[in-house]
């Protein structure tokens, strides 16, 4: 499908399914939604911690259109899940969220790790998500992240197993998208930044580790859910982890940014 044919079928319900391997070749995001009270608190701890909250686009106060990556799409449908907090917890999964906006909302659009995976794939290195059908593994690290104001918390990662000879080639594929996570933050070991198990992800699907490849994690634009749980607002819409908004930008053009 092009990337109009995808938006509509997100915007009419038809796909509410992960969005990896979607509209291959445009940049996709992680969303995150507040009351102005408490945009520039989040936007600080963005600036503090730019490997899981790249900044993509910032909406108008009340406005549901990111007029910089994608000016004709509209945030309140043009996702295929959303997730609501309130007060840290999260209330409620659903497809479009027209009923839950504010006049005073703020929306953040935060680069996501699946803009890289075209160029990943066009480089001959494998996405098992992509290719197992599944969502990709998220987990909870130990790596802390610097706090603002009520936000604060552990960074979350994204997982994807590459083949041992072709580690340092994913990493210098993934190294341009500085505003889709970058490099990875780390490779090997999961137990040396907390993760227990990798069958037991947090959010997403566990996908297979064949023999000779090495897990590599990536920033995770869910990173910001987690810190939700400290800061409490009281009211936080965010995509379901791995259901993206797409935006109108060309990968190729973000990795120059």
């Amino acid at each position: 499908m092009s990337l109009q044919e995808v938006r509509v079928s997100i915007r009419e319900g038809k796909w509410t399914r992960p969005t990896a391997g979607l509209a291959l070749g445009y940049t996709q995001a992680n969303l995150v939604i507040l009351p102005k009270e408490w945009a520039f608190e989040f936007l600080l701890f963005c600036q503090r911690n730019p490997k899981p909250c790249p900044v993509l686009d910032i909406t108008d106060v009340g406005s549901p259109h990111p007029i910089r990556v994608a000016p004709e799409a509209d945030l309140r449908t043009d996702l295929p899940k959303y997730r609501i907090y309130r007060y840290g917890k999260l209330d409620a999964e659903v497809t479009q969220i027209t009923d839950f906006w504010q006049d005073d909302m703020v929306a953040f659009l935060l680069g996501c790790s699946y803009t890289f995976e075209a160029a990943l794939l066009t480089a001959g290195i494998p996405v098992r998500h992509i290719e197992e059908e599944r969502n990709v593994p998220m987990y909870i690290t130990n790596i802390e992240c610097t706090p603002a104001g009520r936000f604060r918390g552990p960074m979350v990662v994204s997982m994807r197993p590459i083949p041992s000879r072709q580690v340092v080639q994913a990493v210098e594929v993934t190294a341009r998208f500085l505003k889709a996570h970058g490099a990875p933050v780390h490779i090997g070991d999961p137990a040396a930044i907390g993760i227990e198990d990798l069958v037991r992800p947090d959010f997403g699907d566990a996908v297979t580790v064949k023999e000779g490849e090495v897990p590599i994690f990536w920033a995770c634009g869910v990173t910001p859910q987690v810190a939700a749980r400290e800061a409490r607002p009281e009211l936080m819409i965010t995509h379901a982890p791995g259901h993206m908004f797409i935006t109108d930008v060309r990968d190729e053009e973000l990795a120059r940014l």
